[in-house]
Protein backbone atom coordinates (compact mmCIF):
# COMPACT_ATOMS: atom_id res chain seq x y z
CA UNK A 1 0.00 0.00 0.00
CA UNK A 2 1.33 3.56 -0.58
CA UNK A 3 2.57 5.36 2.46
CA UNK A 4 1.78 9.32 3.19
CA UNK A 5 2.08 11.59 5.93
CA UNK A 6 -0.68 14.24 7.31
CA UNK A 7 -0.24 16.84 9.64
CA UNK A 8 -2.65 18.88 11.86
CA UNK A 9 -1.36 22.59 13.15
CA UNK A 10 -2.82 23.41 16.69
CA UNK A 11 -1.60 26.32 18.82
CA UNK A 12 -1.55 26.88 22.79
CA UNK A 13 -0.41 29.75 24.61
CA UNK A 14 1.88 28.98 27.76
CA UNK A 15 4.36 30.61 30.32
CA UNK A 16 7.52 28.76 31.36
CA UNK A 17 10.87 29.12 33.34
CA UNK A 18 13.68 27.83 32.07
CA UNK A 19 15.85 26.83 35.67
CA UNK A 20 17.50 23.76 37.20
CA UNK A 21 17.17 23.62 41.04
CA UNK A 22 19.74 21.93 41.09
CA UNK A 23 22.44 24.33 39.92
CA UNK A 24 23.39 27.26 41.35
CA UNK A 25 21.47 30.44 40.38
CA UNK A 26 24.69 31.96 38.24
CA UNK A 27 24.57 28.94 36.31
CA UNK A 28 21.19 29.47 35.70
CA UNK A 29 21.18 33.20 34.62
CA UNK A 30 24.05 32.33 32.46
CA UNK A 31 22.80 29.30 30.41
CA UNK A 32 19.22 30.43 30.20
CA UNK A 33 19.15 34.20 30.00
CA UNK A 34 16.50 36.31 30.15
CA UNK A 35 14.27 32.95 30.18
CA UNK A 36 15.24 31.98 33.53
CA UNK A 37 13.11 34.97 34.68
CA UNK A 38 11.73 34.55 38.42
CA UNK A 39 8.19 35.83 37.12
CA UNK A 40 8.17 33.26 33.62
CA UNK A 41 7.27 34.49 30.56
CA UNK A 42 4.96 32.78 27.52
CA UNK A 43 5.01 31.73 24.19
CA UNK A 44 2.49 31.22 21.37
CA UNK A 45 2.95 27.59 20.51
CA UNK A 46 2.35 26.10 16.93
CA UNK A 47 2.18 22.28 16.93
CA UNK A 48 2.90 20.33 14.02
CA UNK A 49 1.54 16.71 14.35
CA UNK A 50 2.25 15.05 11.43
CA UNK A 51 1.36 10.67 11.22
CA UNK A 52 2.52 8.19 8.87
CA UNK A 53 1.03 5.33 7.04
CA UNK A 54 -0.66 3.63 4.65
CA UNK A 55 -3.18 4.82 2.49
CA UNK A 56 -6.34 2.70 3.98
CA UNK A 57 -8.27 1.96 0.76
CA UNK A 58 -11.52 2.43 2.24
CA UNK A 59 -11.78 5.63 3.38
CA UNK A 60 -8.01 7.08 1.17
CA UNK A 61 -6.99 8.30 4.24
CA UNK A 62 -4.22 7.44 7.02
CA UNK A 63 -5.70 9.19 9.36
CA UNK A 64 -8.81 11.05 9.56
CA UNK A 65 -7.96 14.40 10.77
CA UNK A 66 -10.77 15.10 12.74
CA UNK A 67 -9.81 12.30 14.07
CA UNK A 68 -6.23 13.77 15.09
CA UNK A 69 -7.51 16.83 15.83
CA UNK A 70 -9.73 15.75 18.74
CA UNK A 71 -6.92 12.96 20.12
CA UNK A 72 -4.14 16.30 19.94
CA UNK A 73 -6.97 18.40 21.92
CA UNK A 74 -7.63 15.71 24.18
CA UNK A 75 -4.54 14.61 25.17
CA UNK A 76 -2.38 17.64 24.96
CA UNK A 77 -4.07 21.19 24.71
CA UNK A 78 -6.30 20.28 27.60
CA UNK A 79 -3.17 20.24 30.02
CA UNK A 80 -1.22 23.00 28.29
CA UNK A 81 -3.12 25.69 27.13
CA UNK A 82 -3.05 29.25 29.32
CA UNK A 83 -0.80 27.24 31.77
CA UNK A 84 1.99 27.90 33.27
CA UNK A 85 3.72 24.72 32.50
CA UNK A 86 6.41 24.93 35.53
CA UNK A 87 3.32 25.05 38.26
CA UNK A 88 0.52 23.97 36.79
CA UNK A 89 1.50 21.14 34.45
CA UNK A 90 2.73 17.42 35.79
CA UNK A 91 4.67 16.25 33.39
CA UNK A 92 7.23 19.30 34.24
CA UNK A 93 7.32 19.22 38.55
CA UNK A 94 10.67 17.41 37.26
CA UNK A 95 11.67 18.01 33.96
CA UNK A 96 12.87 21.89 32.91
CA UNK A 97 10.04 22.50 30.25
CA UNK A 98 12.28 23.69 27.32
CA UNK A 99 10.81 23.33 24.15
CA UNK A 100 13.06 20.01 23.41
CA UNK A 101 11.38 18.52 26.84
CA UNK A 102 7.97 19.71 25.53
CA UNK A 103 7.93 18.00 22.10
CA UNK A 104 9.61 15.12 23.65
CA UNK A 105 6.78 15.17 26.11
CA UNK A 106 3.78 15.73 23.76
CA UNK A 107 5.49 12.96 21.35
CA UNK A 108 5.43 10.56 24.54
CA UNK A 109 1.78 11.64 25.28
CA UNK A 110 0.34 11.32 21.72
CA UNK A 111 1.96 8.16 20.83
CA UNK A 112 0.35 6.15 23.37
CA UNK A 113 -3.37 6.85 22.08
CA UNK A 114 -2.43 6.70 18.37
CA UNK A 115 -2.84 3.25 16.09
CA UNK A 116 0.50 1.67 16.51
CA UNK A 117 0.97 1.38 13.32
CA UNK A 118 1.33 5.02 12.44
CA UNK A 119 5.01 7.10 12.69
CA UNK A 120 4.41 10.55 14.62
CA UNK A 121 6.46 13.34 13.96
CA UNK A 122 5.91 16.37 15.66
CA UNK A 123 7.43 19.77 15.40
CA UNK A 124 6.63 22.65 18.49
CA UNK A 125 6.98 26.07 17.43
CA UNK A 126 8.13 28.45 19.89
CA UNK A 127 8.57 32.19 18.16
CA UNK A 128 8.03 32.19 14.55
CA UNK A 129 11.56 31.83 14.03
CA UNK A 130 12.44 28.90 15.51
CA UNK A 131 11.31 25.22 16.05
CA UNK A 132 12.05 21.71 17.60
CA UNK A 133 11.39 18.50 16.08
CA UNK A 134 11.05 14.89 17.82
CA UNK A 135 10.40 11.26 16.26
CA UNK A 136 10.61 9.47 18.77
CA UNK A 137 13.46 6.51 19.42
Amino acid sequence: MPRCAVTRRVHFNAAHRLHNPARPAEWNRTTFGVCNNANYHGHNYELDVTVEGEIDPDSGYVMDLAVLKTLVEDTLLRQLDHQNLNVDVAWFRDLIPTAENIALVCWRELRAVLPPDLTLRLRLWETPRNYVEYQGQ
